[in-house]
């Protein structure tokens, strides 16, 4: 059996994906997730082969938690499932360590066999992009040619500039993540500092065109 972990925010996406996944005899559902930080601790709890993931979760979004799990697990493979088929989006999960990216309005069947590919250690993108744009894209990112700034912050710093962007005072964010406000002072100005940015505007605009919030 294809143990498969849910993670989204909708509980009607994940009903009917258990629905879906449940009806093949290789599939069971084993866990569901709202965020990307539950993923990770049901990750942990269950193990799972597959991790569907959605790409768009509040508190840690499904990118960052996908980074996270790879590292942690890494025999568990993650499909992910996004409304978008910019590149950009699919460049960013691949370089993470995703093993497919799928597109919501994709056929069921798209789904079902980007399990099973994950399983054998090949990875499935969307049929919808052109197969000579992804050879070129996984080119660069082998040859080291595709570097993203974010690779210069820590998994918390990345944490923390989601929240950032997602409008959240500082304060929030030290209520949200457990931590002391001077803490996340401290966060917010490495980020900063790294990233050679010296705004909030700024700062909110780099995080909407790499993807770290929506």
């Amino acid at each position: 059996m294809i143990r498969v972990l849910l993670a989204d925010d909708h509980t009607i996406v994940r009903q009917g994906l258990r629905a879906l996944l449940s009806a093949e005899e290789d599939i069971e559902v084993v866990a569901e997730a709202e965020n990307g930080r539950d993923a990770i601790e049901e990750a942990e709890r269950h193990q799972p082969d597959v991790i569907v993931m959605d790409y768009s979760m509040p508190h840690l979004n499904g990118l960052e938690g996908t980074r996270r799990i790879v590292q942690m697990f890494p025999r568990t493979r993650i499909i992910v499932l996004s409304m978008h088929a910019d590149e950009e989006y699919i460049l960013q999960f691949i370089r993470a360590g995703a093993a497919g990216y799928l597109l919501k309005d994709a056929i069921a069947t798209d789904l079902i066999q980007a399990i099973r590919q994950a399983m054998q250690s090949r990875r499935f993108i969307c049929p919808s992009l052109s197969p000579d744009v992804l050879e070129s894209m996984l080119d660069d990112l082998q040859a080291g040619r595709l570097q993203s700034p974010l690779e210069s912050l820590t998994n918390r710093e990345r944490e923390v500039l989601q929240l950032i962007a997602e409008g959240l005072t500082n304060k929030l964010i030290a209520r949200k993540l457990g931590i002391s406000i001077k803490t996340v002072e401290t966060h917010r100005a490495h980020i900063m500092n790294k990233l050679d940015i010296h705004d909030q505007v700024t700062l909110t605009r780099f995080a909407l065109k790499h993807k770290i919030t929506l």
